[in-house]
């Protein structure tokens, strides 16, 4: 797998948008639970873009996408180098997402892999994320991958309910 980042500021071609807005949109499921678009069924291109340059804007927040070997987009994870609480001193994946027609091949546990490797690369000790209460099915995933629920609490941005995981990074 490929690791590309997206750069803040950076205009995204249309074709390029046009496979994001399909990852996003594949995932229509989970966007009904989290609420992050206003129709999960009808996920646009703008609704993306601007999505996605909300996220970029934020100083330490990388956009990576996920390719096959043959180039073929399947996956995109959005970390945060630091959390806005100064007392948390772990990075944040802030999203993983897998498009669900890829879903059950290994793309996603293969990318979590290679985010938790730029982040030992480091020199990162530990990585946390938060999987929403009403999402059993992240849970299962990312507690298989080693994370282990260290707090339950609201999300900063919307207030929704999460479990927030934590993985110490040894050597690889």
């Amino acid at each position: 797998m490929i690791l590309e980042p997206l750069s803040p500021g950076q205009d995204i071609p249309a074709p390029l948008l046009s496979d994001i807005t399909a990852l996003y949109a594949s995932n229509s499921a989970f966007h009904r639970l989290s609420g992050d678009f206003p129709d999960p069924d009808d996920i646009r291109p703008g609704q993306v873009a601007a999505t996605l340059a909300k996220d970029l804007a934020v100083p330490g927040t990388e956009v990576l996408l996920a390719r096959t070997e043959e180039g073929r987009l399947v996956g995109l994870a959005g970390t945060r180098a630091h959390h806005p609480d100064p007392a948390d001193p772990d990075p944040w994946i802030g999203l993983l997402l897998v498009h669900a027609a890829e879903h059950g091949r290994g793309y996603g546990r293969a990318l979590a892999e290679l985010v938790e490797d730029r982040f030992r690369a480091q020199g990162r000790s530990a990585v946390r994320l938060a999987v929403l209460a009403n999402n059993p099915k992240a849970l299962a995933f990312w507690t298989a991958l080693g994370y282990e629920v260290i707090d339950h609490r609201p999300d900063r941005a919307l207030g929704r309910p999460c479990a927030v995981l934590r993985k110490a990074l040894g050597e690889a």
